[in-house]
């Protein structure tokens, strides 16, 4: 198993904003999250990612068998571990090419990875500085790229983000997560989404409803988003129960 997740409890601030949680991802799988706003969908991939001010008072996190729980982030992001913030900061002063020449463990350089998303130009700006909605997606997709983890954590790939540009953000997110392969693929995702848009794009394996920070129940994702469009979250759980 690529991440499991065990009787996880994390709290924020003193608060506890998730309870037991109990988690599974293989190598290859996609799952989706689904919940109200502040259900603890972010707290759940700040605490798989390290985050600082997430504080796990109980449960383990294992990434490739080894217990990450209280490695720090760039610990785990060396392991293979990589995240794309629903609201990632503004650098200013630091060029998005010195970034990306960072952690690029792509095997291609820099300027054939921006060039291949078509954001060679984010190369010479600072890092989101200015960025309309879209292209700081895409600007998190290129350092995603760059760092060719084997765990990609999605926070809202769609959010902010145009038609025009949610078919461009989720073809680099298909095949950021191997969808074009069938039985090659290795790289695993957990994607977090409201509008459920990105499902148009990517085929997922599993869903994960977070309500009141507790899993409230799993299944088909495309099954799970049209229960709760049509009945709200409450009943689809009520149900899938």
């Amino acid at each position: 198993m690529l991440l499991e997740i065990k009787d996880l409890s994390v709290e924020v601030e003193g608060k506890e904003v998730l309870h037991n949680i109990n988690l599974e991802i293989d190598h290859g799988e996609t799952h989706i999250l689904f919940g109200k706003n502040g259900s603890g969908k972010t707290s759940l991939l700040m605490a798989i990612m390290g985050i600082s001010g997430y504080k796990i008072t109980k449960g383990s996190i294992f990434f490739k068998g080894v217990d990450i729980t209280h490695l720090p982030i760039n610990e785990r992001a060396k392991m293979g571990i990589g995240m794309s913030f629903q609201r990632p900061p503004t650098i200013s002063g630091v060029k998005t090419r010195d970034l990306i020449e960072k952690i690029n463990n792509n095997g291609k350089s820099t300027e054939d990875i921006a060039e291949s998303l078509d954001v060679a130009e984010f190369l010479d700006r600072d890092i989101n500085l200015g960025f309309s909605g879209g292209e700081i997606k895409k600007s998190e997709l290129l350092q995603l790229v760059a760092q060719n983890s084997d765990l990609i954590l999605l926070d809202e790939p769609e959010s902010g983000v145009d038609l025009e540009n949610i078919k461009v953000i989720g073809n680099v997110i298909k095949n950021l997560l191997q969808k074009h392969l069938r039985r090659q693929r290795v790289r695993a995702g957990l994607v977090i989404t409201h509008t459920g848009l990105i499902l148009n794009y990517l085929e997922a394996d599993r869903g994960h409803m977070l309500l009141d920070g507790g899993i409230r129940c799993e299944g088909n994702p495309r099954e799970m988003f049209e229960a709760i469009r049509n009945f709200g979250y409450e009943e689809c759980a009520r149900c899938q129960r």
